[in-house]
């Protein structure tokens, strides 16, 4: 397999919401040849109801949202994703619980962690909030805020959002700000010494809960 910036596309999405109230905005950028190509967003219709310290965090109200259409109205476009590239998001476990909750398996698509393999699952996820401590271990922090403050990429990421964010959801804890965030963390590894041949398969490993795994990687296996 050829690295991932030449492979098939990557969709990192992040949710605004809970198991309780539902989805209530996302936010996708796919990833492909070490660039944005293209972002969808919008807002959701709540399935429960959202508290005010909900609201507090991500700036979305219950009374602004009862209009909107269900996340449950965007198989077509969940489903295209995952079969076309692996779905990536910053501690994923979110995300996957999320889009679990709504529909518990996307059509039959490839299996990007067994090559030539078809799966029924969400996953595997390449997961940012993983990925960067197994690859630079000293990080203070995998918050996705402080990862792209220390990183140098904050005006970067206020650049793409000016461009592609509505203008009230132009911060964290808005999906698509967040979504762009956790894209141009992944974009970044093209440009950091040594990494810019990894390769999906080493992503997703690399991404695993499972710290024996990530560490017999990083010790020999992987560079």
């Amino acid at each position: 397999m050829g690295n991932i910036w030449t492979e098939q596309p990557i969709h990192f999405l992040d949710f605004e919401g809970s198991l309780a109230t539902g989805v209530l905005e996302y936010g996708v950028v796919t990833v492909c040849g070490a660039a944005m190509h293209r972002t969808h967003t919008r807002l959701c219709r709540p399935r429960g109801h959202v508290r005010p310290e909900d609201t507090a965090l991500h700036g979305l109200r219950e009374d602004t949202l009862s209009a909107c259409a269900p996340l449950t109205e965007d198989w077509e476009l969940f489903a295209g994703l995952r079969e076309t590239g692996p779905l990536a998001a910053h501690f994923a476990g979110v995300e996957n619980a999320l889009l679990k909750s709504v529909w518990p398996y996307p059509r039959p698509s490839p299996n990007f962690a067994r090559p030539g393999e078809a799966t029924t699952d969400w996953g595997p996820w390449i997961d940012t909030g993983r990925l960067y401590p197994a690859l630079f271990p000293t990080l203070p922090s995998a918050k996705l805020g402080d990862l792209i403050v220390g990183r140098g990429l904050q005006a970067r990421l206020d650049t793409l959002a000016a461009e592609h964010c509505p203008s009230d959801r132009r911060h964290y804890h808005a999906a698509l700000y967040d979504a762009l965030a956790g894209a141009l963390l992944l974009t970044e590894l093209a440009r950091a010494p040594g990494l810019a041949a990894l390769t999906t398969l080493q992503l997703l490993a690399l991404s695993t809960p499972d710290g024996g795994k990530r560490d017999a990687l990083i010790q020999g296996k992987l560079f």
